[in-house]
């Protein structure tokens, strides 16, 4: 017989939840509290090259280059890029191999 108060499609005793880890089983980083937020580092570069997809390939003043992505507020404004461009880039200190182009100087 049927049970018209339960929703059709569960069963009893199991959560609509799926298994496994929790997304915020993590450790937290907050943005804003004192030693708790990591800090990017801001570098200047020329674009030497524009790839597909938003992607530049970016020559710094000491000589690496590294592949860089306009980040969102620039995507938002329609701030375009070309090569010879001089632009400010932020870095995460774990991969200095990649960083997000925050603004463009010249």
């Amino acid at each position: 017989m049927a049970n018209f108060n339960r929703p059709a499609g569960r069963s009893q005793g199991r959560s609509a939840r799926p298994s496994g880890p929790r997304p915020d089983a993590g450790p937290k980083i907050r943005k804003g509290i004192k030693g708790g937020e990591d800090k990017a580092v801001e570098v200047e570069g020329t674009v030497s090259a524009v790839l597909a997809g938003t992607m530049f390939k970016v020559k710094m003043t000491n000589g690496h280059e590294v592949l860089a992505h306009i980040s969102g507020k620039m995507r938002k404004r329609f701030i375009r890029l070309v090569v010879g461009d001089v632009v400010r880039m932020e870095m995460s200190p774990y991969d200095t191999t990649k960083a997000r182009i925050v603004f463009r100087v010249g």
